[in-house]
């Protein structure tokens, strides 16, 4: 907070936080048969968190990318069908993105609503999160934790590739549960 003597105002400092991507990590989660679960990764990403001074309560703007080409589920044919034109189109829609409207901090818990917008269809989600701490790092800087979660459905953003078993078993389940463990640096 500042003053500004020559109108007497007070005024809010904000504060720029940055996503560490060293020390961050945002996956995915799928159900494959419905028997089993597979779990991909963003390994490309950035994003920021805008607050008055350092209270997270107060984020007044929060914002995050992830290059769709860096997907990783650990299976390269995998990997090549999801930027496929059949799931999320990489080589037209480059970027994933998340923009907040509205956090709500309940102490150490908070819910995160906003816009995801994937292969070109944006959509309101709702987050849970959870504040894990803040630190200041061996040099020097300050930096906060939080772990993210949620639930969407591929369908809603275009990701509608469907395959059955001769069962009728889906091979790939609609919902996709998302959790990141973000780690933000203080901008000084």
């Amino acid at each position: 907070m500042f003053f500004d003597i020559m109108h007497g105002k007070k005024y809010s400092m904000a504060t720029t936080w940055k996503i560490d991507p060293a020390h961050s990590e945002i996956s995915f989660k799928v159900n494959h048969l419905m028997i089993t679960t597979v779990t991909g990764y963003f390994r490309v990403f950035e994003g920021q968190i805008v607050t008055e001074g350092d209270d997270f309560s107060t984020a007044s703007s929060i914002q995050f990318s992830a290059d769709v080409g860096s997907i990783d589920t650990n299976h390269e044919e995998r990997d090549i069908h999801l930027r496929s034109e059949e799931f999320f189109d990489a080589k037209r829609f480059s970027k994933l993105t998340f923009v907040g409207t509205r956090y709500d901090a309940l102490s150490k818990n908070a819910t995160l609503q906003g816009n995801l917008t994937l292969k070109g269809v944006s959509r309101p989600i709702s987050l849970d999160v959870e504040f894990a701490g803040e630190v200041k790092d061996p040099y020097g800087q300050h930096k906060a934790g939080f772990i993210i979660s949620g639930k969407i459905s591929r369908r809603e953003f275009g990701l509608t590739w469907d395959a059955v078993t001769e069962t009728g078993i889906p091979v790939v389940s609609d919902d996709v549960r998302l959790q990141a463990n973000v780690q933000v640096i203080k901008q000084v």
